[in-house]
């Protein structure tokens, strides 16, 4: 148990830190998930839709130092891929 008031301090912020980045995290899987089942569906149009709406939000993450930038990357770039290669509709 934390005997200086700092140390108290430091206890209430980092529980605050993970509330919020397991929050954000959360909300990553999220989007991430939707883009996952838009892909399994075959659907192109709303595959791209997705992986547009899910692009920013793992950017965020990036910048809040909650995800890794490579990681994310990576994550993009599969992504991309394997929507590039779905075929079905095409948003004109």
């Amino acid at each position: 148990m934390a005997n200086t008031a700092s140390a108290r301090k430091r206890i209430r912020q980092t529980e605050k830190r993970t509330a919020r980045n397991r929050a954000r995290r959360s909300r990553v899987r999220t989007f991430l998930r939707k883009v996952e089942q838009a892909i399994a569906g075959g659907d192109k149009s709303q595959a791209q839709e997705a992986f547009r709406v899910a692009q920013p939000e793992l950017h965020r993450a990036v910048t809040k130092g909650v995800l890794h930038r490579n990681m994310v990357a990576r994550k993009l770039s599969r992504l991309s891929a394997r929507i590039k290669v779905l075929g079905g509709t095409q948003s004109a």
